[in-house]
């Protein structure tokens, strides 16, 4: 059974830096795409990024430069955020998808099928 267990939230002040690590388990072959999602109260989950199998990355516009997702042969997967803003408050939640079609819709920050438990980061001003 596939585990993803979160990691490195906190609580830290606007400009300082984070990083989230997930710990993934329970499969011998990768996952076809994983990323990193979002979700503050009272809005809608969103995609922060995501890397496919092929180390092919995706950001939201507005985070790209600061955010930075990455992954290690020990089936970790990382989230550095940098020059953090009040406004990237948050439960973050790693997510993985073993699917064929995940491959070609791992740029799309869409859904993905396993999710882990989240971990919290708050920024304050």
């Amino acid at each position: 059974q596939v585990q993803l267990v979160e990691s490195g939230g906190g609580s830290v002040q606007a400009g300082g830096s984070l990083r989230l690590s997930c710990a993934a388990s329970g499969y011998r072959y990768s996952p076809n795409c994983m990323g990193w999602f979002r979700q503050a109260p009272g809005k809608e989950r969103e995609g922060v990024a995501t890397i496919r199998k092929d180390g092919y990355t995706r950001y939201a516009g507005s985070l790209k430069g600061r955010f930075t997702i990455s992954k290690d042969n020990a089936k970790t997967l990382y989230l550095q955020m940098n020059s953090l803003q009040p406004e990237d408050s948050a439960m973050y939640y790693c997510a993985a998808d073993f699917s064929a079609s995940a491959f070609w819709s791992c740029p799309n920050l869409t859904y993905l099928e396993l999710w882990g438990q989240g971990t919290l980061v708050n920024v304050s001003s």
